[in-house]
């Protein structure tokens, strides 16, 4: 059973979810059942493995529901012979675990193309053996981290000392694992029922080779591949066409791919005339009149670029190599080429932010609407979230940001641009999701059908605080230390024994890097002066 924890409209349309169900379906010695939140096979039936895909940490909660669904114990701990192995991955798992891990047999660290064929293989070599054996022959597979044979340690004063495997013969540390194969994935289903209905999604890159200082997307899926255009991207479209006609072109940094504008230049073809083409984001400065033409004649209606910041030097804090000029460029090019809308996408609350810094945001969308009149703006605006495996791992949400997020409100909407905020109480949830080790396991188990509001995390946190710790544990850290606190860069990590890309020095190296940056004054409200 592959469970996704949300509806079929939005399950299906997640590559990363369709690239696993189709690996696993096309195993002779499967038999694969989907299951979302309202859909799934009606009659319960026996499996021996139950899987779940995680993108995004507010979605953890729902994992207990299925396990209740199924009628598997929630705790890995009370699981016998007969229950399923539950295994999962992911991004969110990939980065952090240790949150959910109680309820996990087996975690996957990184890329299914690898790790999904070594981890089935030796579910079936071992498949008669008792559930503690087939647990530990599990774990000498590569990438597979199976939290039962780990346990974290604790000073006297509650603070995580290391995650540690329990007995020999157990690896140390699991190391997350690279795919570096020439194809990357594409649709398995195209379907209307989609939430982008009938289309057909190619991954044009993986990673990013921008490295901004707070992104899982880039500094977890290193290094930066890319297909090549005639034996991955091009037989990869292909595929689709045969039963759609719309394509959706994925990755983090698209237009960064090296044979790009000749993959454009092949989809400008007369052949493709009836073809929808859209694109994720794309970084500004790669924006091009080509770019802006071939997507107006494929159907679409506007462009997606992420700016972060209107401030320079927050830009450069947080390595976004992009100057102001670059962004009015791709606006005239996005105009010039017939798209009718630009969206942008910033933050609130970044490391060293002050009020100017959102001032200049504000004053560069301003100008930004009068350089390109009659087009379309909007910005999307979310709250910084410290992720796991990346420079600003170290770094607290700030508290500011909400009051931020209404500034923006004030300046903007007044002058036409659409603002669309991400709450910043689902901020919240997610440095707690994505910071936090083991403890939090019982919040989770308590918050379950009060998931959605911050309040209810609370009430659920302050409960399980008050309760007395299990023996081995502690108890949880207070709130403000997990969500708000900027840690010491010698703080040991609930992700520690896990390997990401970059070890954890480099990563240090990156974050008084941006500090440095920081502590220069920050300009005046950067409007759009000598801009285009």
């Amino acid at each position: 059973m592959l469970a996704f924890p949300s509806t079929y409209t939005v399950g299906i349309t997640s590559l990363g979810y369709q690239v696993v169900w189709a690996a696993l379906a096309s195993r002779g010695d499967l038999d694969v059942r989907r299951l979302f939140t309202d859909q799934g096979d009606p009659a319960h039936r026996h499996c021996d493995l139950f899987g779940l895909s995680l993108s995004w940490e507010l979605d953890a909660p729902v994992l207990l529901d299925f396990l209740e669904r199924q009628h598997i114990p929630l705790w890995s701990s009370e699981r016998g012979e007969r229950d399923p192995l539950v295994f999962g991955g992911g991004p969110v798992l990939t980065a952090n675990p240790e949150p959910l891990a109680p309820f996990f047999d087996v975690l996957l660290l990184g890329d299914g193309e690898l790790l999904l064929p070594a981890f089935i293989d030796a579910v079936q070599a071992h498949r008669g053996a008792p559930r503690a054996e087939r647990l530990r022959a599990l774990a000498a597979v590569p990438g597979v981290y199976v939290p039962a044979l780990y346990a974290p340690r604790y000073s006297s004063d509650g603070q995580l000392l290391g995650v540690e495997p329990i007995g020999s013969g157990i690896p140390a540390r699991v190391a997350k694992q690279t795919w570096r194969g020439n194809t990357l994935s594409h649709s398995m289903v195209i379907t209307p029922e989609a939430a982008w209905p009938s289309i057909h999604m190619v991954e044009v890159v993986r990673s990013c080779p921008e490295l901004c200082r707070f992104c899982l997307a880039s500094y977890l899926t290193l290094p930066f591949r890319t297909p090549s255009l005639d034996d991955g991207l091009i037989p990869a479209v292909e595929k689709g066409l045969v039963a759609t006609q719309r394509l959706g072109l994925l990755g983090a940094s698209v237009t960064q791919h090296p044979q790009f504008a000749d993959l454009l230049s092949w989809l400008d073809g007369d052949r493709f005339e009836d073809t929808r083409v859209s694109v994720s984001s794309v970084r500004a400065a790669t924006v091009t009149p080509q770019l802006g033409r071939i997507l107006a004649r494929r159907g679409s209606k506007s462009l997606t670029i992420a700016i972060e910041s209107g401030s320079e030097r927050l830009r450069r804090v947080v390595n976004k190599k992009l100057e102001s000029e670059e962004i009015f460029a791709a606006a005239r090019y996005a105009k010039e080429g017939g798209l009718s809308g630009l969206k942008l996408y910033g933050m609130a609350g970044l490391p060293s932010e002050t009020n100017d810094d959102i001032e200049a945001t504000a004053a560069l969308l301003i100008a930004l609407k009068g350089a390109t009149p009659g087009l379309r703006l909007s910005l999307g605006v979310s709250s910084f979230v410290p992720k796991a495996h990346t420079p600003f791992q170290w770094e607290g949400v700030r508290p500011e940001a909400e009051k931020r997020l209404k500034l923006l409100a004030k300046r903007l909407q007044p002058k036409g641009i659409a603002l669309r905020p991400e709450s910043y109480g689902w901020s919240v949830i997610q440095a707690l999701l994505s910071r936090s080790d083991r403890r939090l396991a019982a919040v989770i188990a308590a918050v379950r059908g009060n998931n959605n509001t911050l309040g209810g995390w609370k009430k659920a946190y302050r409960a399980v605080a008050a309760e007395t710790p299990a023996p081995g544990s502690a108890p949880l850290p207070a709130w403000q230390e997990v969500i708000h606190a900027s840690w010491s860069p010698d703080r040991v990590l609930p992700w520690d024994h896990l390997d990401g890309p970059l070890p954890k020095a480099t990563l240090a190296g990156h974050h008084r890097d941006a500090l440095a940056i920081g502590l220069t004054a920050a300009p005046a409200v950067m409007a759009a002066e000598g801009s285009p």
